[in-house]
């Protein structure tokens, strides 16, 4: 058997001042190995258009670091929305996202699953949600990032908040191969995967692998959970301060569909909490 891959572990990095000034910066400070970012304001609709110097810095030292970057779309995004201009917003966004992603080498720009609203909706949002989509997929150039899925915690009318529920997702974007699959694992624990059980980790990455195939999970969210499991609370905590725990995270990187896949935080904190929570993944993922 070839020698496991180990996953780089990094953060979510805050980008003010710039995406080289403020975010490669922070993640050199805290011992980052991979990053996310957000590339416009994530709780709005304007699309910045970027600082081709920070832009060309962030690239370069990411590469020479051997950080995978990875951009995460505005939350407002919900491409299942039965209101047109959030359709439209959203479609705007996400390819803005995708453009310049393209830009700064990133391999993934990550997208939450979306909801239709209410119930009787949900036909619909599945349809409109291969209309736009796959269009998006298509422009992809070859060199440009993979759209990365997000399941959610599964309050409301979810597209996607179960494992089980990404089949019936990727099955209405035709198994696009530019579709990959970003697991948080706060989400997963509060749509109802018992991720703090002995083996539960392993069982739900079992899952995972077996409806959307192996090779899919491009990326990882290590979120610790404020609320117990099946609350459908997206509280996310520092790793082995809230509901699932430590050890289901050492669990997490044995899995052979974790090998290599970059894992990155979303914890509350700044610096010194960002810090030590990746010192705290490092250990559980050398151990």
């Amino acid at each position: 058997m070839p020698p496991r891959k180990p996953s780089p572990v990094g953060v979510h990095v805050p980008v003010a001042g710039g995406l080289a000034a403020g975010g490669l910066a922070y993640a050199r400070d805290v011992g980052a190995e991979a990053v996310q970012v957000f590339l416009s304001n994530p709780r709005g609709w304007a699309r910045s258009a970027g600082d081709p110097k920070q832009d060309d810095e962030f690239r370069a030292g990411c590469a020479q670091a051997k950080i995978p970057i990875f951009v995460h779309a505005p939350y407002l995004v919900n491409l299942g929305s039965p209101t047109l201009a959030t359709l439209e917003n959203s479609v705007r966004s996400v390819r803005h996202a995708l453009a310049r992603g393209c830009v700064i080498g990133a391999r993934g720009v990550v997208v939450h699953a979306g909801s239709a609203v209410t119930p009787s909706s949900k036909p619909d949002a599945l349809k409109q949600l291969r209309e736009h989509v796959l269009p998006l997929l298509d422009e992809i150039p070859d060199d440009g990032p993979d759209l990365l899925i997000e399941p959610t915690a599964g309050a409301g009318q979810s597209l996607a908040a179960t494992v089980e529920d990404l089949g019936p997702y990727l099955e209405t974007l035709d198994e696009h191969p530019r579709v990959g699959i970003c697991l948080d694992t706060c989400h997963a624990f509060a749509a109802g995967h018992d991720l703090a059980a002995p083996g539960g980790v392993r069982s739900t990455l079992n899952a995972l692998v077996r409806v959307v195939g192996r090779g899919r999970l491009k990326l990882i969210h290590a979120n610790d959970s404020k609320d117990p499991r099946g609350s459908n609370r997206d509280n996310h905590e520092r790793i082995g301060r809230g509901q699932i725990g430590s050890e289901p995270f050492a669990e997490l990187f044995r899995h052979p569909a974790t090998r290599g896949v970059p894992v990155v935080l979303e914890t509350p904190g700044k610096n010194p909490e960002h810090r030590d929570d990746l010192a705290l993944l490092k250990t559980l993922r050398d151990r």
